[in-house]
């Protein structure tokens, strides 16, 4: 794309990164070296939990994740159809049948009440997602894992710095999942990490994660055989670079979204940002504006369109899972989960970013107010 387009999202990368993958660049390993220790160990340290496995993916993390825990053919992983990364590919990848259910209108996420029909004597775990920055309900999720014996994967690739109750996501389940692509907040091009404070799941993941050194005369490494799933070092001196400055980070993506806030009190019939009464704070993974029932599928193509016309990165959220020819395969199908249609259907992702200025904000609101115009009006869907 050409320089003067306002990018969907662009990294953060400062001085601090920049010295960081210098050093990397400077010592004798480029992989499995010193680099990724120092990032786990600040990571966990940073969220509060003992363990932080660092990988090459938020899907690979989740696929781990879930060999770690036995999880495989035969076995039934509960998800949301609904999200930007689709994390809950990876439950294919594990053999095992991903089971969808519908999400919570306001929050984006998956439904605790919603969820527990679909539990069946082959359900092993549920995999909820803090969808686009929004914590899940993890209380009700906990108490939900307790009572059928599941275990709990907390999807946090949309989130990074939001709080529930007081604690940050990736706090609540027994493994959590994060993501470093873009447009994630903390980003190190690719990668992401394992989170989890059970001491033999973090000796699996770190063992599934990727053959050793050690391993190369072992006859025994066949029966669990491991990935090439590791992130480098050159990465994980960038996500070390990110996370010594992920309070500014933070700070200034907040500043953006309040400039959004503001410019988006005058566009008419379209769904208010939600923040559920027991959330503490909020980090966006993208600003997503949800436009009126009246607005169909192809108006909001038309207004991506128009605003690729202005030089503005503009996108669905989403294609849901269970519309998805894979999953059309197994006998999913459209109209089945109709609060995530509801949404789906209608929800622009805008860009967001720490480069944008307050008139980039105005420019790319009052651009999408006039192709919502010229489209048709909206009209309020809550």
């Amino acid at each position: 794309m050409p320089d003067d387009w306002l990018l969907l999202s662009e990294p953060d990368v400062g001085e601090v990164e920049q010295t960081l993958v210098q050093a990397a660049l400077g010592q004798p390993r480029l992989s499995a070296g010193p680099m990724i220790e120092h990032f786990e160990r600040q990571f966990a340290q940073w969220l509060g939990r003992r363990h932080a496995v660092a990988v090459s993916s938020g899907t690979l993390g989740a696929w781990l994740a879930l060999r770690a825990l036995g999880i495989g053919p035969g076995d039934e992983v509960i998800a949301s159809p609904y999200g930007w990364h689709q994390v809950a590919h990876a439950v294919t990848l594990a053999g095992a049948r991903v089971v969808f259910a519908d999400i919570n209108y306001w929050s984006g996420c998956l439904d605790p009440a919603r969820a527990e029909p679909q539990i069946t004597p082959r359900t092993r775990a549920i995999l909820a997602g803090n969808v686009n920055g929004h914590p899940a309900a993890w209380p009700a999720w906990r108490e939900l894992a307790v009572r059928h014996g599941l275990a709990l994967i907390e999807d946090s690739t949309e989130a990074l710095g939001s709080r529930l109750g007081g604690q940050l996501v990736g706090s609540f389940g027994d493994i959590a999942v994060f993501d470093f692509s873009q447009p994630s907040a903390l980003c190190c091009g690719e990668g992401g990490m394992l989170v989890t404070d059970d001491d033999n799941l973090a000796t699996e993941l770190r063992y599934l994660r990727a053959r050793s050194v050690r391993d190369r005369r072992s006859v025994s490494v066949g029966s669990r055989v491991p990935l090439q799933a590791g992130m480098s070092e050159l990465s994980a001196a960038l996500g070390a670079g990110q996370l010594a400055r992920i309070d500014h980070i933070l700070a200034a993506r907040r500043a953006v979204e309040q400039h959004y806030h503001r410019q988006m009190q005058s566009f008419e019939g379209i769904k208010p940002p939600y923040i559920a009464p027991d959330v503490d704070e909020v980090h966006w993974m993208v600003y997503l504006v949800h436009l009126g029932k009246r607005f169909t599928a192809s108006a909001c193509e038309q207004i991506i369109e128009d605003m690729a016309a202005e030089f503005i990165e503009a996108a669905l959220y989403c294609q849901p899972l269970h519309q998805q020819f894979h999953y059309l395969q197994q006998g999913w199908h459209r109209g089945q989960f109709p609060l995530v249609e509801r949404i789906a259907d209608r929800a622009i992702a805008l860009p967001l970013h720490t480069r944008l200025a307050p008139d980039h904000v105005k420019f790319i609101v009052k651009t999408m107010k006039d192709s919502s115009v010229n489209v048709g009006a909206g009209a309020a869907i809550y």
